[in-house]
């Protein structure tokens, strides 16, 4: 007989809202987060949950799953997104336990929105590191919502040519993190022949990178055609897995990360990759990779952002790896 664990918990005793969406309920205590649908129940700790749910929200569900753990993720299909317990989870599904229900974006998003700020206390920023942030846990206590509506810097062009609607590194406003206080910040010189003013452009991007306020959140510092520059910095754990539908090349500038890498649909282990500094890999689409930085680090990853992969993700074509030998 399949026996099923079933916690008590009382949101409203701790001061924290419940959330419903179709048979999916939400509910937090001082240091969990319960899930529960119509197969079972499962917890995370509060603090995992709201930097998970940080990152899918400010991503708008990423490219494909955004595992907050093992068991319970978003897949993002474009225009709707499934909730799933135990779906990608070998034993979950042996079990028949295994659960997917399928909501529009924007219904769905407003949810987690509403959650992130009702659940995020004051002193907490899940999207800092956290010798960076207070604590999550406890009772309920004013919120955060300066700091979880926070906007992705995304440039439409380079950064610093007219019209990339990104700040540029000097103008930004934040001050130099704290682990990248030897990094140079000044600006490059630009000397152009006579007659190509204005046609040439150059920004110190390790500069511009030295005062990201945030950990694991990629940006946006340049788009040419559908190939998107997206660089950030990482310390201490990514708070999600990553299941990638597509191909995606990550490029390490400094210090180190550690990727544990799963199969992405079953979440068995199959690699640990060591990235250090020059070091550069291919994330294939059929994975999840969750990243460990012992000291903040520069990451760029480079998206494939071309509008007919969506239909190769829906007809099974999209290709798996970077190229075939």
């Amino acid at each position: 007989m399949n026996q099923q664990l079933k916690c008590t918990v009382d949101s409203a005793a701790v001061g924290y809202q419940t959330f419903t969406i179709g048979q999916v309920k939400f509910e937090r205590c001082e240091y969990f987060a319960y899930i529960n649908c119509p197969k079972g129940e499962h917890l995370i700790p509060i603090d995992a949950f709201l930097r998970a749910l940080m990152r899918d929200v400010a991503w708008g569900f990423f490219y494909g799953t955004v595992a907050f753990d093992d068991v319970f993720g978003t897949t993002n299909h474009y225009g709707n997104v499934d909730i799933y317990l135990g779906s990608k989870h070998s034993e979950w599904v042996k079990a028949g336990r295994d659960y997917v229900e399928n909501f529009k974006s924007d219904l769905l998003m407003a949810l987690f929105r509403a959650m992130l700020s009702d659940w995020t206390n004051a002193g907490f920023d899940p999207f800092a590191a956290p010798q960076e942030t207070g604590t999550a846990f406890g009772r309920k206590h004013g919120n955060e919502d300066s700091l979880i509506n926070r906007k992705r810097e995304v440039a439409r062009r380079m950064v610093g040519i007219p019209g990339d609607a990104a700040l540029r590194s000097d103008d930004t406003g934040f001050p130099v993190n704290r682990a990248f206080l030897d990094v140079d910040q000044q600006q490059p010189v630009i000397q152009a022949e006579p007659g190509f003013e204005g046609e040439l452009h150059a920004y110190n991007f390790f500069g511009y990178l030295a005062r990201s306020a945030v950990t694991w959140n990629p940006s946006v510092v340049s788009v040419i055609r559908q190939s998107l520059f997206c660089p950030t910095t990482e310390e201490f754990i990514l708070p999600i897995d990553h299941g990638n539908d597509r191909v995606e090349w990550f490029i390490q500038l400094s210090d180190e990360i550690v990727w544990d890498i799963k199969d992405g649909a079953t979440s068995a282990p199959k690699a640990k990759v060591t990235m250090r500094a020059g070091d550069v890999c291919a994330m294939p689409g059929d994975i999840r990779h969750k990243g460990q930085s012992p000291k903040r680090s520069m990451l760029l990853v480079w998206e494939n952002a071309s509008p007919q992969i969506m239909d190769m993700i829906r007809d099974g074509t999209v290709p798996m790896v970077p190229v075939t030998f």
